[in-house]
């Protein structure tokens, strides 16, 4: 069948042009007012479109359009909003430096706005809130992602409350992306090789602000029907379409930036799916300068930045050899380098045959800069990556951490914000960067934020209401059950939720482990209760799923429908609504499990406390003003002995602090106990929690230096990796010889704090030098316990002199601290051109 295509675009009046713009660019996704330009146009029609502003434009009739385009008010509106659009790309940001050279963002996924579904869940509403923040904050950034046909599946439960999964299709010309063309008008397109066969990709961008997202789409002519479906959906298929996604993220989205002019100086991988790119990044500085790999490798490793997001071994993206050998096969030959040296890039123990390719191995070899998203989980991440660095104390593992932030103007109720905005003025959406405006929430009278809350839960009581009598109706309920849905949940009771994805880990079924003491709270008619759950399980968790459908015959069976319900299909606009309605967000995850979590900043920004085991990033903000915690951050190994313990605790909780302090109420009805809580944790969440505080983090821990050390490189025409490289050919061929022979000190048994403690090395350097190395003295107090130093202080060692061929290093120290101390000395590397100088095994103790 010979089929011709073209697109239809909406005809709009002239003086509705600017919709046009607007609708494309997803700074509407958290400027309420521009979104209610497209609901005057239509509601009903709003909703039939999925809260799409493109599609919206497409489906009004031209009549209506006709209407507003003469609509004094409505034009009055568009042209307010208009031109802070305008004002917002123009105006001065907090970054003001060069943009010539860019950082590229890669992340598998991205939760920028309901109407564009190719998000999941926590990993992509981070990266669109780093996309949105980066474009408020003007930073030289770019988003790379992969356009996914179907996105992530649509859940819905039959009548038995079992997750069913649904794959709709996106519609692309209705949804604000464009494709990018050449001077030519045809499309830019890239290849990569999958396995001896060309997959060529097209580009498309998303305007985020002043920011650009480029996604990459395989499903185009050029490609057979199987590599069609590389993008067809999110974490969807087996592990060969995995690969051959991350495959076409990392590599393909190198060769894109490539294709639009665009030079990606630094890169930041946002967890390990696209840990290729530092591959292909080597293969054109070997191609572009004729370079070795190890040459090529000392100029991309000061430019790369990996961040982590799973705390456990087993959640690592992994791929077995034969898979590997099917698809980078080639690759040893384009670097230059052996089979098994190219495996043992993805390995811990490099030389290991039975090791399979870790993505996260990968990603932490070839960055400089690796960071967790939680104080905590950067805490787990060292442990459970030591290894890479054997020999090295725990605490000098070279991953940090950022914890996570949300994007406040996103996440902040429209409600909520024309409340704050009166209060803090427009210095609050001007200066999102000054995080101390939050220290206005003291001049907000107590009945004003208790009114706004109110009214938010009241939305959530109507919007879930509505939501249950759809799903009563699809699944085929008689109409008395349906009427029934009018009774669900009370717009006046304390409101729970617990909405997250809902994998065992998380425990979504925590709180009905005691049936009977949840029952008689339930139930208490003068301080009631309600529940709310809401998320999805993968489709292939099946424990997952039997969560769900646990909570849903909970209900049924104890006849508490309308005090417990479970909300289907759990997205953005959901999310919404949750966030500002509760009073009380629920997280219940086995600590150490969760890497950061980020639903209950969300929460905490809208004035909803948290009560939640000191997981992630509630570890680092708790205190007692701001919600509650469930334990004291313990840890079990039998699990049902913590279920025990720690459901007690959550129920100990509500009845003795929660609900008492919600219902304790003055003369004038309000809870003014629990208003001050709600007040400090917007306070202080509001400052430590914006994502404007994780991008001045990254940018000033991570982009910057990596920008500067790309300049730096470019300078000298790449002679400074090319020194590095042949540094450490030197280094680890000499690296055996070198011998600590002796150490000496005036060390006497007993010391007076205010004594001076001389320590002199006598080493055997080799084939070295002294300039070439850090000798240190490691230094502090020892552990009862371990016999180990805890806590070490360091102090460079001085060469002094030469015994023979042997040098003579020493250092004086004064004794600061009481109590059993001791000290050794350790040689390192080093180099001017060394971002760090942890290099897997090359560290020596004496």
């Amino acid at each position: 069948m010979n089929i011709s295509t073209y697109t239809v675009k909406p005809k709009l009046p002239p003086p509705l042009k600017p919709l046009e713009e607007i609708a494309r660019n997803l700074w509407l996704s958290w400027n309420f007012d521009a979104v209610q330009l497209f609901i005057r146009l239509d509601y009903d029609v709003w909703l039939q479109s999925s809260q799409s502003p493109v599609r919206t434009l497409g489906m009004v009739s031209q009549e209506r359009l006709a209407e507003a385009a003469k609509d004094d008010s409505y034009l009055a509106a568009l042209n307010e909003v208009y031109s802070r659009f305008l004002r917002y790309k123009k105006g001065e940001t907090w970054y003001r430096g060069s943009r010539r050279d860019v950082v590229a963002y890669f992340s598998m996924e991205y939760g920028m706005d309901v109407s564009f579904p190719i998000y999941s869940g926590g990993l992509g509403m981070l990266s669109g809130d780093h996309m949105k923040t980066s474009s408020d904050m003007g930073l030289p950034l770019v988003g790379i992602g992969l356009l996914y046909r179907q996105g992530y599946f649509r859940q819905y439960l039959n009548a038995d409350g079992f997750q069913q999964e649904s794959y709709p299709e996106n519609d692309w010309y209705n949804m604000p992306v464009e494709r990018k063309t050449n001077k030519n008008g045809e499309p830019v397109k890239i290849t990569v090789d999958l396995a001896g066969r060309q997959a060529t990709a097209q580009i498309w961008e998303v305007k985020v602000g002043r920011s650009s997202l480029y996604l990459l789409d395989t499903n185009i002519d050029e490609n057979p029907p199987d590599i069609r479906n590389v993008t067809a959906t999110l974490y969807g298929g087996d592990k060969e379409t995995r690969i051959q996604q991350e495959i076409l993220l990392g590599i393909g989205g190198i060769r894109a930036l490539r294709a639009l002019g665009i030079n990606p100086a630094a890169t930041h991988m946002n967890e390990g799916h696209s840990a290729f790119l530092g591959l292909e990044r080597i293969r054109e500085v070997m191609t572009e300068k004729n370079f070795t790999f190890e040459e090529a490798k000392e100029a991309v490793w000061p430019t790369n930045i990996f961040t982590t997001h799973t705390p456990v071994p087993a959640g690592n993206e992994r791929f077995d050899v034969a898979l590997m050998e099917k698809y980078f096969r080639t690759w040893p030959h384009i670097l230059g380098i052996s089979w098994k040296d190219f495996l043992s890039l993805g390995r811990e123990r490099p030389y290991d045959d039975n090791e399979s390719y870790c993505m996260t191995i990968l990603a932490l070899k070839l960055a400089a800069y690796a960071n967790g998203v939680s104080r905590l989980h950067g805490e787990v991440s060292r442990e459970m990556w030591k290894g890479l660095w054997p020999g090295l104390p725990l605490n000098e593992v070279p991953i940090g951490h950022v914890t996570n932030g949300v994007h406040p103007r996103t996440w902040v109720s429209n409600n909520m914000s024309d409340l704050l905005n009166r209060y803090f003025g427009p210095h609050f959406e001007d200066e999102p960067t000054d995080l101390a405006i939050w220290n206005r929430m003291d001049r907000i009278s107590d009945e004003e934020l208790w009114r706004t809350h109110e009214r938010r839960r009241e939305r959530l009581v109507a919007f879930a209401r509505d939501r249950i009598r759809q799903n009563l109706k699809r699944n085929g309920a008689v109409e008395r059950r349906i009427q029934q849905a009018e009774d669900a949940l009370s717009p006046y009771a304390l409101t729970l939720a617990f909405a997250r994805r809902f994998a065992t880990y998380k425990r979504g079924n925590l709180l009905l482990r005691d049936p009977e003491r949840l029952l008689r709270l339930l139930k208490d008619t003068e301080r009631p209760i309600q529940l709310i759950f809401a998320g999805k399980a993968h489709p292939m968790d099946m424990p997952g799923k039997e969560l769900i459908r646990s909570i849903v015959h909970f209900a049924e069976q104890h006849d508490v429908e309308s005090r417990i319900i479970f909300l289907e299909n759990y997205d953005m606009a959901m999310a919404h609504y949750l966030t500002a309605g509760a009073d009380l967000w629920l997280n219940t995850p086995r600590r150490p499990l969760e890497a950061s979590g980020t639903s209950g900043m969300k929460a905490a920004m809208n004035g909803v406390l948290n009560c939640s085991i000191l997981d992630g990033w509630w570890d680092e903000a708790y205190n007692a003003e701001v919600g509650w915690a469930i334990g004291q951050g313990e840890e079990y190994e039998d699990t049902n002995l913590q279920d025990e313990v720690e459901s007690k605790a959550l129920y100990d909780l509500l009845e003795r602090e929660i609900i008492p302090l919600f219902y304790q109420r003055g003369r004038d009805g309000l809870p003014r106990e629990w208003i001050k809580r709600m007040k400090t944790c917007m306070r202080e969440i509001g400052q430590s929690m914006s994502s404007h505080r994780m991008l001045m983090d990254y940018s000033n821990k991570f982009y910057f230096p990596a920008l500067k050390n790309y300049r730096r490189i470019l300078k000298d025409d790449y002679a400074e990796s090319k020194s590095l490289a042949a540094y450490f050919d030197k280094l680890r061929k000499s690296w055996d010889s070198i011998n600590i022979l002796r150490l000496n000190s005036n060390a006497k048994p007993v010391m007076q704090r205010g004594d001076s403690l001389t320590v002199t090395a006598v080493i055997d350097l080799g084939l070295l030098v002294p300039e070439e190395l850090t000798v240190e003295l490691y230094h502090g107090a020892m552990s009862n316990q371990s016999k180990e130093i805890e806590h070490a202080r360091l102090a460079e060692m001085k060469p002094v002199g030469r015994e023979g061929n042997n040098y003579l290093f020493q250092v004086r120290v004064e004794c600061t601290d009481t109590g059993w101390q001791g000290h050794t000395i350790r040689i390192l590397p080093k180099h001017e051109a060394l971002v760090h100088p942890y290099r897997t095994g090359l560290i020596k103790w004496a």
